[in-house]
C-alpha cells in the first residue's frame, strides 16, 4: 500500500488546540506521499506525519465506551427508574433514539455540527449559528481523509455517540408519558434544531457564535448536559404531569438495573472525558483521573446531605450522586486537578439532591420523572460557572 501523509494549513489550528478538540476533517487531506505539494511548504503548509496507531486506537476505544453509555447504559438506568409496565417503553425508547440519530448524523447532522464553509474569525453570519450542509451524507469524508492524528471516520462516530446519547438522556424528563413514535420523531427534530447548530456554535472553531464569545467547553457541559436537561424541562412541562403524580407513589421498578446502568455509564464517561482529549496523552490522563474523582466524591455529597435530611441512605441516592458529579466535571475535565475534582464533585452531588428533592417539590409545576433537568441542567450549569469563574487551572 502506499504510505499516506497529511498537510494542513496551520493557521487554522490555534482555535481547536486551545479547545482540545481536533481539527475538522476539511481541514486535512491525506495523499499519497509522491504527491504532496512540496512547494507550498514555503507558503504556510505544515508537513504532518501519518495517522498515530497509539491516538488513534484510544478514540475507537472512546468511542466504544460512548456508546456503551448509551446502549446499554442509559437504557438500563432508565428501564430500573421507571414503573413495571414502562420498562420496555423506557428502554425502546433509548434504542430507537440510537438508530434514529446515527441517521439523522450522517445525512445532514454531521454537516450542520462541523461544516466550516463561510466561517471567518471575526465574522458573524448563518453559518455562525448554524452548519452549512456541504458535508451532507458525509460528503468529503474519504477512506484517508484523518483527523489530527487519525481517521476523520472516527471523528464521525465519535461525535455521532455524543449527539446519540444527548438525545437519549431527555427521554427520561417525559418517561411514561410519550408514545414511542411522538418520542422518535422529537429525536430527530430535536437533534437537527438544537443539538447540532449547538455543537456547531460551541465546537466549530473561528466564526462559531459562542465560540467566539470565548466558550471552552472540553466534553460537553454546555452542548450535551445544560441543553438536554433545559430541554428535558421544557418538554416536560409542555406535556403536562402524569396521572396522580405527586399523590400516586411511581416507585422504582428495579433498583439492581438501575446500578448496573450507572455502573456502566461511570466506566463510560472515562470515554467521554478522556476521549475528548482526541489523544492518548497527558490531558488524556488528566480527565480520566478527575472523572473518577469527581464522581466518587458526588456520591458521598449526595449521600452526605441525603443522610442529614432523612437519617440514612440509599441506593438510588449514591448512583444519583455520581451521575451529578460526573456531569458536573464534564466541562472542566481537561483543565482541573485532584483537588478541584473533589470540590466539584461533593458539591454538585449536594446541589442536585436538593433541585431534585425540595425545589422540584416547592415548585411543583413540572414532572421532570427522571430528574432529567435537576442533574443535568443543574449540575452542568452550576459547574460552567464554577468553572469560568472560580476554578484556575489548577494543576495535580
Amino acid at each position: 500500500m502506499v504510505s499516506t501523509g497529511a498537510y494542513i494549513l496551520s493557521a487554522g489550528s490555534n482555535a481547536r488546540e486551545l479547545l482540545q478538540i481536533p481539527l475538522i476533517p476539511g481541514d486535512v487531506v491525506d495523499v499519497p506521499q509522491d504527491q504532496l505539494p512540496q512547494d507550498q511548504l514555503s507558503e504556510g503548509v505544515e508537513l504532518l506525519s501519518t495517522l498515530d496507531s497509539g491516538d488513534t486506537a484510544w478514540m475507537l476505544t472512546s468511542t466504544i465506551l460512548v456508546l456503551m453509555m448509551t446502549i446499554p447504559g442509559l437504557a438500563l438506568f432508565y428501564g430500573g427508574l421507571v414503573r413495571p409496565k414502562n420498562v420496555l417503553n423506557a428502554a425502546s425508547n433509548v434504542f430507537a433514539t440510537v438508530a434514529l440519530v446515527t441517521l439523522v448524523w450522517v445525512l445532514w447532522g454531521y454537516s450542520i455540527a462541523f461544516s466550516d464553509v463561510e466561517m471567518e474569525k471575526g465574522r458573524y453570519n448563518l453559518h455562525s449559528f448554524f452548519g452549512s450542509l456541504h458535508n451532507g451524507g458525509l460528503t468529503g469524508i474519504s477512506l484517508f481523509s484523518s483527523t489530527g492524528n487519525y481517521p476523520a471516520s472516527i471523528f464521525v462516530t465519535f461525535h455521532c455517540m455524543f449527539a446519540c446519547i444527548t438525545t437519549a438522556i431527555i427521554s427520561g424528563a417525559f418517561a411514561e408519558r410519550l408514545r414511542l413514535t411522538a418520542a422518535w420523531a422529537f429525536a430527530i427534530l430535536w437533534s437537527t434544531a438544537v443539538y447540532c447548530p449547538l455543537a456547531h456554535q460551541v465546537w466549530g472553531g473561528d466564526g462559531a457564535f459562542l465560540h467566539s464569545l470565548g466558550a471552552i467547553d472540553f466534553a460537553g457541559g454546555i452542548v450535551v448536559h445544560v441543553s438536554s436537561g433545559a430541554s428535558g424541562l421544557t418538554v416536560a412541562s409542555m406535556i403536562g404531569k402524569r396521572a396522580g403524580y405527586p399523590n400516586v407513589p411511581k416507585a422504582p421498578h428495579s433498583l439492581v438495573l438501575t446500578n448496573i446502568g450507572a455502573s456502566l455509564l461511570w466506566v463510560g464517561w472515562f470515554g467521554f472525558n478522556a476521549g475528548s482529549s482526541t489523544a492518548a496523552d497527558f490531558i488524556a490522563g488528566q480527565a480520566m483521573l478527575v472523572t473518577q474523582i469527581a464522581s466518587a466524591a458526588g456520591v458521598v455529597g449526595w449521600t452526605a446531605v441525603e443522610m442529614s435530611c432523612y437519617g440514612r441512605p440509599s441506593s438510588l441516592g449514591m448512583v444519583s450522586g455520581a451521575i451529578a458529579g460526573l456531569v458536573g466535571v464534564t466541562p472542566a475535565s481537561g483543565s482541573i486537578g485532584a483537588m478541584a475534582a473533589i470540590c466539584i464533585g461533593a458539591v454538585a452531588g449536594a446541589t442536585c439532591f436538593t433541585f431534585c428533592t425540595y425545589v422540584k417539590e416547592s415548585i411543583g409545576t413540572y414532572d421532570d420523572s427522571l430528574d432529567v433537568f435537576g442533574i443535568h441542567g443543574v449540575g452542568g450549569a452550576l459547574f460552567l460557572f464554577f468553572f469560568f469563574h472560580c476554578c484556575p487551572r489548577i494543576p495535580i
